[in-house]
């Protein structure tokens, strides 16, 4: 049988890919500006006041405007062309931006409680009026910044998805610096100050926490978690014509590309093109899996010295030393990412 490639491109998808980070680039460069504009102004203002949730809002912006700084720059970096030493491009780094993303938000919160514990033991007295005037405008700010970003695509992409939560957790920290200037100002209750910086915190925590394990999870290789790797093994083996399949791997690249390498042992005699093609129609049809490579082998396929325990490495190619002489075995990609 000899060895075959067989490609196939699907144009569509690419040109929706690169519409779409157009659209997203935009939306983070628009929310960076207003964002950063507004990160001044509470910072001054949370001095002039004396008030830390004022100051943990500010600390949030800042983070913010870092985060879409970064998003930004990685926008950029993955719309670079492949290479050969990048053979999946830059598009890990919008991964790597999201991960950061996330720890950072964590450190600022770790400040935000640390400096908060001080005030409860000691609280201070804040200029709540001017502070709730000063917080108020940092709402609006965040809420323009928000709108901004929902018209790029954040359910589908990590690094957009994190940084509309970095939005998100910052709009709940002008709230509670509303909250928190009004007990004061009514009551004189100077501890909310702190109580609110708390919560604001603790909220922020949790947004942080989801996005730094969903990118983790891409950076281990791990499956995405929408596909059920034992359901689709089962599908495949469930295939006229296949014995069994191994060393199945299925990953994530960036958001909205996911990838999956297999090898499938077939009856021996069997016309491999169209379990081929019935596997990609499953593949794209009932996972939306388009970037595969699919190893078809019979009985006089040996994999004595293969190692495949581990997934491919995302911009490596397989590593499999197969001893080609005598052997009947195709090695069978199809790309139409």
């Amino acid at each position: 049988m000899g060895l075959h490639h067989g490609h196939s491109h699907a144009h569509g998808h690419d040109h929706g890919h690169s519409h779409g980070r157009g659209a997203n680039k935009k939306a983070l460069f628009w929310s960076l500006i207003i964002i950063f504009v507004f990160l001044i102004v509470e910072v001054v203002g949370g001095i002039i006041t004396n008030s830390l949730a004022l100051l943990s809002d500010a600390g949030h912006m800042l983070s913010d405007a870092s985060s879409l700084l970064l998003s930004l720059i990685a926008m950029i970096f993955a719309a670079k062309k492949p290479s050969p030493k990048k053979t999946y491009g830059f598009y890990r780094f919008e991964i790597l931006a999201a991960f950061i993303n996330g720890i950072t938000l964590v450190l600022i919160s770790g400040v935000i409680l640390w400096e908060a514990y001080e005030r409860l033991i000691n609280p201070q007295e804040v200029a709540s009026l001017s502070m709730m005037g000063i917080a108020f405008a940092g709402l609006l700010a965040n809420i323009a910044a928000a709108y901004v970003l929902m018209r790029g695509d954040i359910k589908n992409n990590l690094n957009m998805r994190s940084a509309y939560l970095h939005v998100l957790g910052d709009m709940l920290g002008s709230i509670g610096a509303i909250v928190a200037g009004f007990i004061m100002w009514k009551f004189e209750w100077y501890v909310a100050d702190p109580i609110i910086s708390i919560i604001v915190a603790i909220l922020i925590i949790i947004s942080a926490w989801r996005v730094t394990r969903d990118s983790v999870n891409v950076l281990m290789e791990g499956a995405p978690s929408r596909i059920d790797t034992e359901e689709v093994s089962q599908t495949l083996a469930g295939i006229p014509g296949v014995i069994h399949v191994h060393d199945l791997h299925i990953w994530t690249v960036t958001s909205g590309f996911d990838a999956l390498s297999c090898h499938l042992k077939v009856k021996d005699g069997t016309d491999s093109y169209p379990v081929l093609n019935e596997v990609l129609r499953l593949l794209k049809d009932k996972y939306e899996l388009t970037h595969t490579a699919v190893q078809i082998e019979d009985s006089s396929v040996e994999h004595g010295d293969l190692i495949c325990k581990v997934g491919p490495q995302a911009g490596d190619a397989h590593d499999h030393s197969h001893d080609h002489s005598g052997h009947s075995h195709e090695h069978i990609h199809s790309h139409q990412h």
